[in-house]
């Protein structure tokens, strides 16, 4: 799974990376992304644009939005599939860009965050869904989900999931709005290829998300 992630990168360099036009205010280093909290999105619209969505997905058809608490990730093998994620695979697609990722592994000591990232520091980019949903009091809220896939090589032994990584090309065809067959788009949701990971383990701090600055992603001995 995918359940806390780092995004410290600027919006100078996202502006470049991921060929945003527009930008909502408030795009401000974060150490520490926990569910339920808000994250930066980028959508297809007219041009691409970075927005804020709250990070769990609430669908649309739900009743109590505490549902979105549990659907932080997104299977890659069962999207196109299960209810809460089916329209949004089909129609609202979006990307979430990090620096990296922690991930928890077990150890006869206990669960050892790590954090993994990409070996010259470029901002990585996450395959994501988002949903809109109206509360009864009419309030819009946006909502979104990371889709994980199997685990390569590299991070397998520290756990057995990892969040789908586009490159530039998977990018543009996951946020093509004419592209709504399943066919077409699960080929993207493979565990990442390329051998430029690195991850290194993290003080337990980070298991409070409360916990929030650039000691975070520093290595522990």
């Amino acid at each position: 799974m995918c359940g806390r992630f780092v995004l410290h990168h600027g919006a100078a360099s996202l502006w470049e990376t991921l060929e945003i036009r527009a930008m909502r205010p408030g795009l401000l280093p974060r150490f520490n992304i926990a569910p339920t909290q808000p994250v930066a999105v980028v959508l297809q619209e007219q041009d691409r644009v970075l927005d804020f969505f709250k990070w769990g997905l609430i669908p649309f058809w739900a009743k109590d939005p505490k549902i979105g608490q549990r659907m932080i990730n997104a299977r890659a093998e069962t999207i196109s599939e299960k209810p809460a994620f089916r329209a949004a695979f089909k129609r609202r697609r979006c990307l979430i860009p990090a620096s990296g990722y922690y991930e928890w592994q077990k150890t006869p000591d206990g669960k050892i965050p790590h954090y993994v990232h990409l070996s010259d520091d470029r901002p990585i980019t996450l395959a994501g869904l988002w949903e809109e949903w109206i509360s009864p009091e009419e309030e819009i809220v946006r909502t979104c989900t990371i889709i994980t896939t199997e685990a390569n090589d590299f991070t397998a032994p520290i756990h057995h999931r990892m969040p789908v990584i586009l490159d530039a090309s998977g990018q543009s065809t996951w946020l093509d709005p004419s592209r709504e067959d399943p066919k077409d788009l699960s080929p993207l949701l493979i565990p990442y290829p390329g051998g430029d990971l690195k991850t290194h383990p993290v003080s337990t701090r980070v298991n409070n998300a409360r916990f929030e600055d650039p000691s975070c992603i520093e290595a522990t001995l």
